[in-house]
């Protein structure tokens, strides 16, 4: 296995590949055989979308929220992305493309895509508010491109897209080897709501797995030629409904349950004790790019690292009254944990939220209880876990009556 400590000694590269609409069981009755061949040499595992079901972290299922939580590491109650229009994306909550780029300035990024709305909107370049975040290979915005890529009745033409999307990305890696880069594909979406995951469907994803060849086949290149080492990371937005597969959006669990495929077996015990989020990818990220994250990142991050060392998870809070109880799971039990609260969401407004430090237990405890007179007067309140290696948040978030 490929520790980060070999890794340092390495020039570090990631792939994120995001292919729309795709259910884990498709993925599985499938077996593409091109993916199988990364998975053999990485990892693969069943993942989720939606956030928490029923709780303050819920979001919709849908491809916009499902690109934002994975470049967030937040749920759409954070990053305010709740559907494919009408985005007003809360850049206070950081991408891990201006996370990398604040952490290292020289370092090269790239985005390959259908839509220039995830470049534009979603990664917001070029605005105040991102710092006028910059991407520096860009290959986006072709479906309004109907000269090279006419529109037909069947939407054949969004597959030729994603084909050139994906020979752009092979050439840039090839040649360019950028540090970070996004490649988003369509068509199997588009395919998924004409047709449902059926024939066609699947056949859309043998188109797919052609595609992730030339990907893989492109890394496997730079690491033959080069000391560099390059994760590949290929996940989906979203399922899709249980009925025709033709819909999503809800939280059905077909909708909910996705699937990370790496090409490197970089794993943690967190990814073996738990069904990974899609928000699990910034972390993760950060950690293979040896990206230390801000401190106020850190706590606003709704995502846990599946690549590297990691403390706890699986955060959750009981509250009544003058007193909560607050479990984890852990995965150091022998290390000193930090519990802080906040009163306040000044995060959300890229502010800086006052924090008071209440405890420090040990990660094997596993439980910490807190008693305020002042917890009483509070309808909101954040309580954050610092440990050494990850950093966790819950939110005690009153609903008023009416």
């Amino acid at each position: 296995m490929l520790s980060l400590t070999a890794l340092a000694q390495t020039k570090p590269k990631v792939v994120i590949v995001i292919a729309d609409g795709i259910p884990a069981d498709v993925i599985e009755r499938l077996r593409p055989p091109a993916m199988q061949q990364i998975i053999k040499e990485g990892t693969y595992t069943r993942a989720h979308v939606g956030g928490n079901k029923g709780t303050y972290t819920e979001t919709p299922t849908i491809s916009a929220p499902g690109y934002n939580d994975m470049l967030t590491g937040t749920w759409g109650y954070k990053h305010n992305v709740w559907d494919n229009d009408n985005q007003h994306p809360n850049y206070n909550y950081p991408t891990i493309f201006r996370l990398f780029k604040t952490a290292r300035p020289a370092g090269t990024t790239a985005i390959f895509s259908t839509w220039v709305e995830n470049r534009k909107m979603l990664l917001g370049t070029g605005l105040p508010q991102t710092g006028n975040l910059a991407v520096d290979y860009v290959y986006d915005g072709f479906e309004k491109d109907t000269v090279r890529f006419p529109h037909d009745k069947a939407s054949l033409y969004l597959h030729q897209i994603d084909d050139h999307v994906v020979n752009c990305a092979d050439s840039v890696i090839r040649t360019k080897a950028p540090d970070l880069s996004w490649i988003y594909l369509e068509y199997t979406d588009d395919v998924g709501h004409s047709k449902g995951t059926g024939k066609e469907f699947d056949k859309a994803i043998g188109l797919l797995d052609a595609q992730m060849k030339k990907i893989s086949d492109a890394i496997h290149y730079r690491e033959a030629n080069y000391k560099e080492k390059w994760l590949l990371v290929i996940t989906t937005d979203h399922g899709r409904d249980s009925l025709t597969g033709s819909g999503h959006g809800d939280q059905s669990l077909r909708e909910r349950t996705t699937w990370f495929i790496l090409n490197k077996p970089v794993t943690n015990a967190y990814l073996k004790s738990a069904q990974p989020g899609i928000v699990d990818i910034l972390p993760s990220v950060a950690n293979y790019l040896n990206i230390d994250l801000p401190v106020a990142a850190k706590r606003e991050l709704d995502g846990v690292p599946i690549i590297g060392p990691v403390s706890l998870s699986n955060a959750r809070l009981g509250a009544a009254a003058s007193r909560f109880t607050l479990k984890w799971k852990t995965f150091a039990p022998t290390e000193k944990l930090k519990v802080y609260i906040t009163y306040t969401n000044h995060a959300k407004e890229g502010k800086p939220d006052s924090y008071k430090l209440i405890g420090t237990p040990l990660g094997g405890t596993q439980k910490f209880s807190y008693t305020a007179a002042t917890l009483l007067k509070q309808p909101f309140y954040k309580v954050v876990i610092e440990g050494k290696n990850n950093t966790v948040n819950v939110w005690h978030v009153v609903k008023p009556t009416k």
